[in-house]
């Protein structure tokens, strides 16, 4: 037990914020069991729902500061990933439609040179030291 008055209050405070979030973190974790049992009846519709509604839950938890913002993510990829898993045929009829390409027009870039220019500095009264440095040109062919 706490004999520091600050402490005591601490004690208090965290006490009152988890009976407030555990409302949360329990609804959340349900509503993932939940999803997870409708994926065990292979349909797609309850198991969509239910799949939904844990992924709201996951992000008020997340959005309240009870679940961190990438635990939620990561719980909600796997239940998205079980539910893609079940509807296969869902998701190759989602996909998009091939397009004609269309032929672009072709820019040349003019061409660089590089040179190399050496530079010598004194760092001391006895060594010398010698940069090379690297600098590019833009030549025009046209």
């Amino acid at each position: 037990m706490a004999n520091i008055k600050s402490q005591i209050k601490r004690n208090r405070q965290n006490e009152k914020r988890r009976i407030k979030n555990r409302v949360y973190r329990g609804a959340a974790r349900t509503a993932v069991k939940k999803s997870r049992a409708a994926f065990g009846t292979n349909s797609l519709e309850p198991s969509k729902a239910a799949v939904l509604e844990a992924i709201s839950l996951l992000d008020k938890a997340a959005q309240k500061g009870i679940l961190h913002k990438n635990n939620a993510a990561r719980r909600k990829s796997r239940l998205m990933k079980r539910l893609v898993a079940l509807a296969p045929t869902m998701t190759q009829a989602a996909a998009p439609v091939e397009e004609t390409p269309v032929e672009a027009e072709v820019v040349k870039k003019p061409a660089r040179r590089t040179t190399r220019t050496t530079k010598t500095t004194k760092t001391t009264k006895t060594a010398k030291t010698t940069k090379t440095t690297r600098t590019t040109k833009k030549t025009a062919k046209e």
